[in-house]
């Protein structure tokens, strides 16, 4: 998910230092002062990497696989799903612990184990929203999912509701108070419009608009900024050569403007794929529109690599990412920066 925290930055040119041997040809970066990008992976690992320096600080965890994270400057914590708890679990006062090495926040707020298969948080306020894949009748040919609604107290995550979907849910994304999903399976993506105020109850809730993406196989990860909406592309699963990005300039009006069901052509987009771009299995997106920059969790190729992508709004075709880190079983990334 990207940052909801962004101060307007005086940009500087860094030069993005090297933390391992996946590095070595990695490109200018901009950013300001402050920019920290958070990553998990199926391994339990809860990373961030200070773009700037190259400085990778490891946090540990009391989960061994998680998929969503957000970071909070405000509360000075990140919020992870534990896909081994089936939880929300949130870590306090990150930056008395510095910078480097394997940090062990002391501090933490672990929610109830009510999730049976989340991928992927989208926050808005005190409102963290999960989304939950598990087939809940085990009949393949009637696809559904489930969106967790909790609200965030001083000291715990209370289950407001739990609304289910009418297809399989993978990533998901605030635009306002409109929630925005990626179909599982499909190359579709969804919305609910005004989602927190219109879905105060358990039901099963049927979407405003359903759109198909041209072009795109299997949606993943998505991520919306200033008008534009990247959406991410795994193709086959087992494939670790065949994903893409999707980047959607004037997302708004072309959404608008698309009957529902009907599709957005290729034309109104750009598409990043290619064996250059070390693109297989991109199951999560950040797009920063004030550095116009991706950045990707991406989960097969090379057992998983943190890839980044300059340009965004003006590149397409088989490029090579413009930074790359190692982690393996990369699930999913989170942009601060200030």
């Amino acid at each position: 998910m990207k940052r909801s925290e962004l101060f307007l930055p005086v940009l500087i040119l860094l030069i993005v230092a090297s933390c391992s041997s996946d590095d070595d040809q990695n490109r200018r970066v901009i950013t300001s002062q402050i920019a920290h990008l958070y990553a998990t992976s199926h391994n339990g690992d809860v990373n961030r990497y200070d773009i700037n320096t190259g400085i990778v600080t490891k946090y540990a965890n009391s989960s061994s696989d998680s998929e969503g994270i957000f970071f909070s400057s405000n509360e000075d914590a990140f919020t992870i799903v534990s896909r081994s708890a089936n939880r929300l679990e949130s870590y306090e006062d990150i930056s008395s612990l510095g910078d480097g090495g394997t940090k062990n926040p002391e501090t933490h707020i672990f929610g109830d184990e009510d999730l049976e298969n989340p991928r992927d948080l989208a926050v808005s306020g005190e409102f963290y929203v999960v989304s939950d894949n598990t087939d809940l009748d085990e009949d393949e040919t009637t696809p559904e999912g489930r969106l967790y609604i909790y609200r965030k107290t001083a000291d715990n995550f209370i289950l407001r509701n739990v609304v289910q979907t009418k297809f399989k849910v993978w990533g998901i994304e605030f635009v306002n108070n409109d929630l925005y999903l990626a179909v599982d399976e499909t190359n579709k993506l969804a919305v609910y419009r005004n989602f927190l105020n219109s879905n105060m109850m358990n039901r099963i809730v049927t979407a405003d608009k359903i759109v198909a993406i041209q072009g795109l196989v299997r949606s993943h990860g998505l991520d919306y900024d200033n008008g534009t909406m990247v959406l991410s592309d795994i193709g086959e699963p087992e494939s670790s050569s065949d994903g893409g990005l999707h980047i959607i300039q004037n997302f708004d009006e072309k959404f608008s403007n698309t009957v529902n069901g009907g599709f957005i052509v290729s034309d109104d987009q750009l598409r990043i794929s290619g064996s250059n771009t070390l693109l297989g299995n991109p199951v999560n997106v950040v797009y920063d529109s004030n550095y116009n920059v991706i950045f990707v969790a991406e989960a097969l190729n090379n057992n998983g690599r943190i890839l980044a992508f300059n340009d965004a709004t003006s590149v397409s075709g088989n490029i090579s990412p413009d930074l790359k880190y190692e982690l393996q079983g990369a699930s999913s990334i989170f942009f601060y920066t200030e």
